[in-house]
């Protein structure tokens, strides 16, 4: 692990956004890690500095440039702002309407805009989806996919390039088939 990778895992742990221990996951399974980003998020210096990775990061790849970002809410509410502050980019965020991501408060795209959608954490990409379909039928053109975690370890992929700066997957268990070292531990169901 390179220095900058530990710096992202110090600073998600610091915040309580990584969390280690025994864990009920939203889906049932169980888990000795738990990852809400949202804990990392009070903390404004803590959301520069991942920012700013983020940007270095996408900065390493050619042809990249944008002049929007779009975050669909809630997770990506926060970095995404905070990446287009950075930047001197144009923000707007996608909301949820009828179970659906959707442009609202007047939020358009001119013909061309090249968009970075930004969310917090991807593990199966719906949202992501969902966002750069906003895009390009808005008239944008999604240029990239920028996120704080990919929980899906690289597995997923988008028809555009996708930067993260940390790679998590953590093994999950049925709850008749947990490891030993994990049932000692007391459960935890943090939500979320």
């Amino acid at each position: 692990m390179d220095a900058s990778q530990q710096e992202i895992l110090d600073i998600f742990t610091r915040t309580r956004a990584l969390l280690r221990g025994h864990f009920v996951l939203r889906s049932g399974l169980h888990s000795g890690h738990y990852f809400q980003c949202a804990q990392v998020c009070q903390n404004m210096a803590a959301v520069s500095r991942l920012a700013e990775l983020l940007l270095a990061k996408l900065r390493t790849h050619a042809g990249l440039e944008f002049t929007t970002v779009l975050a669909p809410a809630m997770g990506g509410l926060v970095i995404g702002q905070e990446v287009a502050r950075q930047a001197g980019a144009r923000y707007i965020f996608a909301e949820k309407e009828n179970d659906r991501l959707v442009l609202r408060r007047g939020f358009k795209f001119a013909p061309g805009e090249r968009v970075l959608v930004v969310e917090d954490v991807v593990t199966r990409g719906g949202r992501v989806l969902e966002s750069l379909d906003i895009v390009r039928q808005g008239g944008g053109h999604a240029v990239a996919v920028a996120m704080l975690v990919d929980r899906s370890a690289g597995t997923l992929r988008f028809d555009v390039p996708a930067v993260s700066l940390l790679e998590l997957s953590f093994p999950t268990y049925p709850a008749d088939q947990l490891p030993p070292e994990l049932a000692a531990l007391p459960v935890e169901k943090p939500g979320s």
